[in-house]
């Protein structure tokens, strides 16, 4: 197979992506250009170079390259935004004077605060030569990992998306606050259904640095899972031990993340809220074994070490051996309650263990193992009960193997619950992505308990 023919450059031109000192200086020319109380500038940058296909065949490989200039400008309480890409300074001085307008039309905020100044931010190493890197070629030839089994099989159908992208991002302000932050990334998604239209299994892999991306270990996967997934039988619905592989514990463990704000809890919205006032923190809330933290630092993370408002996100534990240690603080929340304000986490990292996926099978009567889950809906915000659906790959386990493929099931659980009802930890990886979004890095779990509540006929 050869490289998809290509009707723009796939590699980055001049200027696409922006270096630290061209973000600085673009940001210091439009901070000069504002007549406003304060004025607030993100610049971002990157190239994105993808490919993509279904039934078997290439259906489309891209590039994007693009640049960004958000201007927030503020007079006192007042404050509005007004994006751009055109980066010329006839532009730059008109985004900014459509910004001052509409901020002075703007309502106030009641909880606007000003601009931080210069603030301590450490720089996180997340570019990879062996993701800036890539061309087209390289793409292609990842994708036959899974076109080329598939096609030689002949019942099965292969659809997948493979997404590499090096990216800046820039925040500057009239009080002289500025950050620079650089990044690679390398996100490979697949799904393989059988031609008789009863199995599907489903793949994903995701790192910073392609090298650590193994394409051939998730075509296998998803192939294999396919197959296994073959002709599902109905199963009654009901509390059975689960074994949830590591995409499935993202999707609903991350969820905890989601609800870790400490204003929240305070004023009685969320399951860390304690019943008379106040919030739940030094309590257990889950298995001692499991500790959450968030941390852009770590090298399975590596993301950007500041929030919007340009506040450093340092290492922040929430679960520490199953103790609620902390919440996080907005800037507002944190000034009106006297705390130290600590900004929203930007990635979700829960602790593995030792038991291989193989070992929870073995010790396992009778289960069920989830591939994934999807269409995750809340039903109760107090005890983040959700609702939502198997897929692309959920077996019966009986007698210490997998036995058969079973039809997907709707669920209602909680992963408060869940994580009290643990009973085996395996080894921790880096997600695909989740519903929720951001740098998720878990474990697979194996649980007693996990409410199926009823069946559904979705492959």
């Amino acid at each position: 197979m050869r490289a998809p023919k290509r009707l723009i450059p796939i590699v980055a031109a001049e200027g696409d992506i922006l270096s630290r000192e061209e973000s600085q200086a673009l940001i210091e020319r439009v901070v000069k250009m504002s007549s406003a109380d304060s004025i607030s500038v993100n610049v971002s940058s990157g190239i994105t170079n993808n490919i993509r296909f279904a039934a078997n065949q290439v259906s489309t490989a891209g590039s994007i390259a693009d640049a960004n200039v958000a201007v927030t400008s503020s007079f006192g309480p007042k404050r509005a935004t007004v994006v751009t890409n055109n980066l010329t300074d006839e532009a730059l001085r008109a985004a900014v004077k459509q910004s001052e307008a509409l901020a002075r039309l703007s309502p106030d905020d009641p909880e606007a605060m000003p601009n931080l100044g210069p603030q301590n931010i450490r720089t996180v190493n997340a570019d990879f030569a062996s993701t800036e890197s890539l061309d087209a070629a390289s793409l292609a030839q990842a994708a036959l990992t899974a076109l080329e089994p598939a096609r030689k099989a002949g019942d099965l159908t292969a659809a997948g998306y493979l997404v590499v992208n090096t990216s800046t991002s820039a925040l500057g302000n009239s009080s002289k606050l500025f950050a620079y932050h650089k990044s690679t990334n390398a996100n490979y998604t697949l799904t393989v259904r059988t031609t008789d239209g009863t199995g599907s299994g489903w793949a994903g892999a995701e790192a910073p640095d392609w090298k650590q991306l193994d394409v051939n270990a998730v075509s296998a996967r998803a192939i294999e899972k396919a197959r296994l997934s073959r002709n599902p039988v109905a199963i009654e619905p009901g509390r059975y031990t689960a074994i949830l592989e590591p995409q499935a514990v993202g999707d609903l463990v991350q969820l905890i993340g989601s609800y870790a704000d400490a204003r929240s809890a305070d004023e009685g919205r969320s399951p860390f809220s304690k019943q008379g006032g106040g919030n739940r923190i030094g309590e257990k809330i889950v298995d001692p074994r499991i500790s959450i933290i968030a941390d852009p630092f770590d090298p399975m993370v590596l993301s950007q070490p500041w929030d919007g408002d340009g506040l450093p996100i340092g290492r922040q534990v929430f679960v520490d051996k199953g103790v609620l240690k902390e919440l996080y603080y907005s800037r507002f929340w944190a000034k009106k309650m006297g705390k130290q304000a600590t900004g929203a986490p930007t990635s979700f990292i829960m602790t593995g263990g030792t038991t291989s996926l193989d070992d929870m099978i073995k010790s396992t009567q009778r289960g069920i193992l989830v591939t994934r889950l999807w269409y995750l809906r809340e039903v109760d915000p107090r005890t983040i009960l959700y609702t939502g659906l198997t897929r692309d790959g959920t077996f019966l386990i009986e007698n210490g193997k997998i036995s058969r493929a079973i039809k997907n099931f709707r669920f209602n659980d909680s992963p408060l619950f869940m994580l009290n009802n643990l009973e085996a930890i395996g080894q921790v990886v880096r997600l695909a992505g989740t519903e929720a979004g951001g740098a998720v890095v878990v474990p697979p779990i194996k649980v007693r308990d996990f409410n199926f509540t009823s069946l559904s006929d979705a492959v």
